[in-house]
């Protein structure tokens, strides 16, 4: 039987099992396409690596003697659209039977279902072999129960799987979380090894994304690439990570500062999502470090790594398909506003929030609490559109597809689906910045000051986004402090960080 088997761009596992044995009657077909480049506008680094990963998948496919066919984006036979490819294919083969693997968007995985509903030929789908849940386990988790809390999942996926478990009920290291060890400010010691790069050639890729005329965002050093596109690569990373940086990961994984874009950060999250490595692996690699180092790499360390790939990975995974597809229009606090033109070129006076934008659009990549906390926390407490928010996190980030960008925009940084993420709204002032980074040092802005045109523009924000929405949070245990420290504020006080706060959401781009 004469079998076309599809695969997407971010389904790159060399060891899936499709790929055990070959068959001179599988065809396997990958395709760079419009449909994907254009449905969001994307940093020009994030399709560059896309591309790149994937034609380095395609050569080793060919060269472990299976048959492939792969368009890149200006093949004169790319209709750049994948049902329209896939029906070429299928007429010109004579294709008996359609296979694919589950898609991670909900997007693709309508439109593929669509799709064979409409073909007269057998099609089967496969699961993509790579995360330790199914779409499904998470709801059926939860069902019966109140509310969501990740970290009882959390606990359950430790359990199991036996990672980092004394025997079958108790955690190693006797506790389950180590987060308030997780919260150290960098101030220049320990030193930070330099990231492990690449300095790849990527300007055909480039060449061809402009002779196409795809919009991009962000910028590119075509000579100088410095991710990992290929499974080699990514091996690489993630051994560097081991040997590097995990011994300090945990401690500084909260950090931000003005000359080090990664710190301690292992940069893996493209190389995973595009499942060029599996979470298993990643944290069976780390773990072994750590029981081989124990002298010099403490649990906590290493738990708050794990945490944010069994815990966190899996748990946004299952609130996406658990959600989907009203997630998407989730606007719970109602909020309409504009992103400001700076998140497009960093032209802020704000000091931490240019260096975050500047970064992303330079690199490609922030870390969790730099997309929380500074660009996720300005646009929230200017009550943004969440529709502007996640189309901004979808395009500019190098690991932003959607099933982990939008839980982690609408739910985790925009509280837009009203609690089912995250228990509270995480906004902040200028206090907990200028905790946890040094941007606030060299600012035009004055973090210490609460009020006048020089304070830090993220005090007074705060306080009138409390106030505007204090109906949200009426019910809202985790806000009882702040609601009560609001209520408790000066009239006058009150209003003068409202008028403020006003200036600055209908003119977020004069700061």
């Amino acid at each position: 039987m004469k079998k076309l088997r599809l695969l997407l761009g971010d389904q790159l596992n060399h060891k899936h099992s499709w790929f055990s044995s070959t068959d001179k009657n599988t065809i396997y077909f990958l395709a760079e396409m419009r449909q994907e480049t254009d449905y969001v506008t994307h940093h020009i680094q994030k399709i560059v690596a896309f591309f790149a990963s994937m034609r380095n998948f395609y050569q080793h496919l060919k060269e472990k003697g299976h048959q492939v066919i792969y368009y890149e984006i200006d093949a004169k036979e790319n209709k750049q659209d994948l049902v329209e490819n896939l029906q070429q294919l299928i007429n010109k083969y004579e294709i008996e039977k359609f296979e694919y693997q589950l898609p991670d968007e909900y997007r693709l995985d309508e439109q593929l279902k669509d799709f064979c509903t409409d073909l007269e030929i057998e099609t089967e789908v496969f699961d993509t072999e790579h995360f330790y849940t199914s779409r499904t386990d998470l709801t059926e988790f939860y069902k019966g129960k109140k509310e969501m809390t990740m970290e009882y999942f959390y606990r359950d996926m430790r359990k199991k799987y036996s990672i980092l478990m004394q025997n079958e009920k108790n955690p190693e290291g006797g506790k389950w979380n180590f987060d308030k060890s997780n919260r150290k400010k960098w101030k220049g010691k320990p030193e930070i090894p330099h990231e492990k790069g690449f300095r790849k050639d990527v300007s055909t890729i480039v060449k061809q994304i402009e002779a196409q005329k795809i919009k991009t965002i962000g910028a590119i050093q075509e000579k100088n690439f410095n991710w990992p596109t290929s499974r080699p690569d990514s091996l690489k990373v993630l051994n560097y990570f081991c040997k590097n940086l995990l011994p300090y990961f945990g401690d500084y994984q909260d950090a931000m500062h003005t000359e080090q874009f990664y710190l301690f950060h292992s940069r893996l999250s493209f190389a995973m999502n595009s499942k060029m490595l599996s979470p298993q692996e990643v944290i069976e690699k780390v773990i072994n470090t750590y029981h081989e180092n124990k002298e010099e790499i403490d649990i906590s360390q290493v738990e708050g790594f794990v945490r944010q790939i069994l815990g966190w990975r899996e748990y946004m995974r299952g609130i996406y398909w658990k959600e989907m597809p009203g997630y998407r229009r989730s606007n719970k606090l109602d909020n309409q506003n504009s992103l400001p033109d700076f998140y497009w070129n960093a032209n802020t006076k704000m000091n931490c929030l240019h260096h975050a934008i500047k970064q992303s659009l330079e690199e490609a990549y922030a870390h969790h609490i730099q997309r929380l906390m500074i660009t996720g926390n300005f646009a929230l407490l200017t009550q943004v559109h969440p529709d502007e928010v996640d189309a901004w996190y979808l395009g500019i980030y190098i690991d932003a597809i959607q099933w982990v960008e939008m839980p982690n925009t609408r739910g985790m940084s925009q509280f837009a689906d009203g609690g089912i993420v995250a228990t509270k709204p995480y906004v902040s002032s200028g206090s907990y910045i200028n905790k946890m980074s040094n941007y606030c040092k060299d600012c035009h802005y004055n973090v210490n000051k609460k009020e006048g045109e020089n304070a830090c523009p993220f005090n007074s924000l705060y306080w009138n986004f409390l106030a505007e929405k204090r109906a949200h949070f009426k019910d809202n245990q985790r806000m009882n402090m702040m609601m009560s420290v609001l209520d408790k504020m000066n009239s006058e006080t009150l209003k003068k960080h409202q008028k403020r706060a006003q200036k600055i959401i209908e003119n977020p781009n004069h700061y």
